[in-house]
């Protein structure tokens, strides 16, 4: 009789400890931030938009062309009562980097988060690839990563408050594909940058995180034209790239994205420098 009671008081003492150690329910985990998505309008950036939002940040959605989709994401959001503005950038160039920065503070006076998304893919082998095919991927990927952190920076740096910039990589800097060298090079671009400006920002004293995010295969756009680029409908796409993961499916973006609202968030301050991957289980092979 004895033992059983002292099992039940030992059991419930477990739970209130469990319980007490177990972090709260978090709601409106953003709230008060800035937050600039790039590449926003579709995909994977689109989930980041309305997951954010709904997290109770402000979102500054951007995209180069596609203008009418990023409008009518960001009057979406504010339906939906969230705040959501939509500027257009090319992330190639500096003098609109500089630009959105501008308008991002003038209307805020902050900003807290960059989400370096905005991504392109060309598959071809090396043999097959163009010079100009070449430096675009890499303008893009790499280039406009790198732009998009340094006048990040530059705006995060002053404002007191934790800060976070996280780029979306993609496995394939990690791994090599065959027909995607140029791809691989700028993820593996990006993937590097990463590591170098977290422990510049470290070593200055900033209250800014770098991390990378590398995504396996993803249901968007992307996906659709590199199924084009295969020769392959959707569906055989869809059924071989799901054959290749682990866990037995492709992803969907807001897989992505909430990986990235944990580093987002003040959860994760002191989390810098590292590359968290969601792949269902594709580089654990």
């Amino acid at each position: 009789m004895k033992i059983k009671f002292l099992v039940i008081v030992l059991s419930a003492y477990i739970t209130f400890v469990s319980a007490n150690e177990r972090p709260a329910i978090q709601n409106n985990r953003l709230s008060n931030k800035v937050v600039l998505i790039t590449g926003g309008a579709c995909g994977i950036g689109k989930a980041h938009a309305l997951l954010f939002a709904s997290e109770g940040a402000k979102v500054v959605v951007t995209t180069r062309q596609k203008e009418m989709e990023g409008l009518a994401l960001a009057d979406e959001i504010c339906k939906q009562g969230g705040e959501a503005l939509f500027l257009k950038l090319d992330v190639r160039d500096e003098s609109e980097w500089q630009h959105v920065i501008a308008e991002i503070i003038k209307k805020y006076g902050k900003l807290n988060v960059l989400v370096n998304n905005a991504g392109i893919s060309l598959g071809k082998t090396i043999e097959e690839t163009t010079l100009d095919e070449w430096n675009d991927i890499i303008n893009t990927n790499a280039t406009g990563t790198f732009l998009g952190m340094k006048h990040a920076i530059a705006a995060m740096k002053e404002n007191g408050e934790l800060c976070s910039i996280i780029n979306i990589s993609s496995i394939d800097a990690i791994i090599g594909e065959s027909v995607l060298p140029a791809y691989c090079a700028s993820k593996g671009a990006t993937r590097a940058l990463t590591k170098s400006v977290a422990l510049s920002c470290a070593e200055a004293g900033y209250k800014i995180r770098v991390n990378s995010v590398h995504p396996g295969y993803i249901h968007t756009e992307l996906a659709e034209k590199e199924a084009q680029d295969s020769g392959l409908t959707i569906e055989e796409y869809l059924q071989k790239v799901s054959a290749m993961h682990p866990i037995g499916c492709i992803g969907k973006p807001s897989d992505v994205a909430y990986m990235t609202l944990y580093l987002a968030s003040d959860e994760s301050k002191w989390v810098t420098g590292s590359e968290l991957v969601v792949d269902g289980g594709y580089i654990a092979r």
